[in-house]
């Protein structure tokens, strides 16, 4: 809804000529009208990917505004029967009164250049591992490591009960388990058409060695063996459960500043920093704050936009900003056969981009989506807005959301780049009017 129906819809009900209101999520938590009785339709919501069921603190969010203050002494919060509603989940939800507080802060290349940029890359890791982040990282590590002691306690204290008098029985469970392992590996490459007779032959060889030192071990005559096997194998589980916690804390200890060391490795990599200090190219990444700072970077760098004209020029840049929110891979409309080629090129680019952080180990730039090309062209052009939307799924609050972000990604590419500067400061002025220039402050 937009923002002037929006407040019309407030005031009206406040005044009490509007008995009830029909509302989305949305609607409800941004306007002031608290009513005597909240009902909710159902208990999931969209979260710019999937259908998610809403969390304890949306559920007070949103049935907090049932009960008007001085008029009335009680609200009364319904959630409508639906046969995919669970009454144990609606309870659950009622009930909670805390809510977890979780950081989802991870450095980006933006940030970590113009922090190497301002305090050089050692202070600026520094900083980065005192994160609130890498704190809670940090906590659930302590809780690993305790387990892992706890485990490490049981492990001496079995294979304490599991010594034999005739021989190292830690050694021979562990050809007890081997041998276990071969049997296992033989029966599911059985189940294989490509298992040829070679390949059985070796682990056929290797299995009857593996029985003949087992039976040659001091240990397996002993009168006790099969108990000792059994306290043995419980040590070895929990060995094995020891090293997955192993693996869990190594990868949650400095992990923000391990994240920040593998950004920095693309920037050398892809030569943004000389020393302490970004190159020419890294200069323009100071300046994109995007989600796809790289990718948009690299575009720029390698003059992907220089030959487009400034409804163009956006349409291209559209699809570093824009997520669809339909989950069908269907081709989207291009405007022109130039933004068409860009566009190609810019995907061949993140492709590239990927293969790059892949090998270093990090993930960050999201794969352009050209959802918004054709809208954002045609509404440069000059066409109206029931033009532009015209057989397209999309509402007018999400479209002016859109352009919104369009602009100020524009005005990033005009502060980073001379030569694109004009363009920019041109397909700004093409978008930034009717009805996005009228709700520009209010999306």
């Amino acid at each position: 809804m937009l923002p002037s129906f929006k407040g019309a819809v407030e005031d009206l009900f406040q005044r009490g000529l509007v008995k009830a209101v029909f509302a989305t999520e949305t609607l409800a938590l941004g306007i002031n009208m608290p009513a005597r009785t909240v009902v909710l339709e159902k208990l999931v919501k969209f979260n710019g990917e999937a259908h998610v069921p809403i969390t304890p603190g949306e559920y007070t969010q949103l049935t907090g505004r049932a009960g008007r203050r001085g008029i009335d002494i009680e609200g009364n919060a319904v959630i409508q029967w639906s046969p995919t509603v669970d009454s144990a989940a609606a309870a659950g939800l009622a009930s909670t009164r805390t809510y977890p507080l979780r950081s989802s802060f991870s450095p980006s290349y933006n940030m970590s250049i113009n922090l190497i940029a301002q305090f050089g890359r050692e202070r600026a890791r520094r900083s980065l591992e005192s994160s609130f982040a890498q704190f809670q990282a940090d906590r659930a590590v302590v809780g690993l490591t305790r387990q892992i002691r706890k485990n490490e306690a049981s492990i001496q204290e079995l294979m304490k009960d599991a010594k034999c008098h005739m021989g190292d029985f830690a050694e021979y469970a562990r050809i007890r388990r081997s041998i276990k392992e071969v049997e296992v590996l033989l029966s599911r490459r059985d189940q294989r058409k490509t298992f040829d007779n070679r390949q059985r032959g070796h682990l056929e060889g290797e299995l009857s060695e593996l029985r003949k030192n087992m039976k040659s071990h001091p240990c397996h005559g002993c009168a006790e063996r099969e108990d000792h096997s059994r306290l043995a194998e419980r040590a070895g589980r929990l060995t094995r459960e020891n090293d997955g916690l192993t693996s869990r804390v190594e990868n949650r200890t400095h992990v923000i500043a391990k994240t920040f060391d593998q950004i920095c490795q693309v920037l050398d990599h892809l030569d943004y920093i000389h020393g302490e200090k970004p190159s020419a190219q890294g200069k323009i990444l100071t300046k994109i704050y995007a989600e796809s700072d790289l990718l948009l970077t690299e575009s720029i760098r390698r003059g992907l936009l220089d030959d487009l004209n400034s409804a163009e020029l956006l349409s291209v840049a559209s699809c570093m900003i824009f997520e669809s929110r339909s989950a069908e891979n269907i081709a989207p409309k291009m405007p022109s056969a130039k933004v068409t080629s860009t566009i190609t090129e810019v995907i061949a680019l993140w492709a590239e981009l990927e293969k790059i952080e892949s090998d270093f180990g990090v993930k960050t730039q999201r794969e352009p989506d050209a959802g918004f090309v054709f809208v954002s062209y045609r509404w440069a052009m000059g066409n109206s807005l029931s033009n532009v939307l015209k057989g397209s799924d999309m509402s007018v609050g999400d479209f002016v959301r859109s352009t919104k972000q369009l602009i100020d990604l524009l005005n990033q590419i005009a502060g980073a780049s001379e030569s694109l500067r004009p363009a920019c400061k041109e397909a700004v002025k093409k978008i930034d009017r009717g009805v996005v220039a009228y709700l520009m402050g209010d999306i």
